[in-house]
């Protein structure tokens, strides 16, 4: 198993980073996502056994790397740029997903505004939300509060919305 794990360690890092690399690529430009999406995350978290391993069997070299500023600086300069995006997703700056925004704009506007926007007019969107169940449903009510009164989830409430009728 040692000789398997010591011959093996290396060209499954390179094999398994290239999968990264292009699934990550896909992702980034939006090519193919259901396709990309679970691969990337599943082998990305699997290359990490075979990175181990590569720093297990190479790590005496790996050492000698900190006795030059590289080092600590490619990881400083690694750990800046994580800091980055991470502080840019906590909500604290603006941007973030678009379309994460528009979606909350929308479960949070009373439904009389929303539903011109899903093509209803108010009295369809009650309408369709009182013969889902839903209870009676104000004009000024949110899909928000709707869900919240009937214990569901907001999104169950935007798909009866949107629901195509024949």
């Amino acid at each position: 198993m040692r000789d398997f794990l010591m011959r093996y360690g290396t060209p499954f890092t390179a094999g398994l980073f290239l999968v990264s690399a292009v699934s990550g690529l896909a992702l980034f430009f939006g090519w193919q996502q259901g396709l990309f999406h679970q691969m990337h995350e599943i082998l990305s978290l699997v290359l990490l056994v075979p990175v181990a391993i590569h720093l297990w069997r190479n790590w005496r070299p790996l050492l000698a790397y900190f006795r030059h500023a590289a080092m600590p600086l490619a990881l400083a300069a690694s750990l800046v740029a994580a800091a980055v995006f991470a502080y840019q997703s906590s909500g604290q700056s603006r941007g973030g997903n678009p379309a994460f925004a528009v979606m909350s704009a929308a479960q949070n506007a009373p439904i009389a505004q929303l539903a011109p926007v899903l093509g209803l007019d108010a009295a369809t969107a009650l309408q369709r939300l009182a013969n889902a169940g839903y209870g009676t449903v104000a004009p000024d009510d949110s899909v928000t509060a709707v869900a919240e009164r009937n214990q569901v989830e907001p999104f169950a409430v935007m798909a009866t919305l949107t629901a195509k009728v024949s």
